[in-house]
């Protein structure tokens, strides 16, 4: 398949059953919480539909920010503030573990490239 093939299988519709309002609420110092808020194609809110929360925050790690991500399970702003530290912890603990375990995986990848036994030796 050529550029220009891929090019046109690409769809660029947008849902129009699937969208939202973005807002950003912040506090300038821990993270932020992206609010989205249901609205029709004609731009009018969406009652029919429950809004959405995402807390994102950023840790300092040796390599640069690490952004951490995750939506919160809440029905309200305020909700989503009170339920934002224990979602980003729990966040960061996922992404420890993933790393982790791609870590053992590539670990256990050199072991076996190690095991290469050459026939004469």
């Amino acid at each position: 398949m050529n550029g220009q093939e891929q090019i046109n299988n690409i769809n660029f519709s947008i849902d129009k059953d699937t969208l939202f309002r973005e807002e950003s609420i912040t506090d300038l110092k821990v993270g932020s919480i992206r609010r989205l808020i249901p609205v029709k194609s004609d731009g009018t809110s969406d009652d029919a539909r429950t809004e959405v929360f995402i807390g994102h925050t950023q840790l300092m790690s040796p390599e640069g920010p690490l952004p951490i991500q995750s939506e919160l399970e809440a029905k309200t702003l305020e909700e989503a503030i009170d339920v934002f530290p224990a979602t980003m912890k729990q966040a960061l603990q996922e992404m420890i573990e993933k790393m982790q375990e791609m870590q053992r995986q590539q670990q256990t990848q050199q072991k076996d490239e190690s095991r290469i036994i050459v026939p004469g030796r």
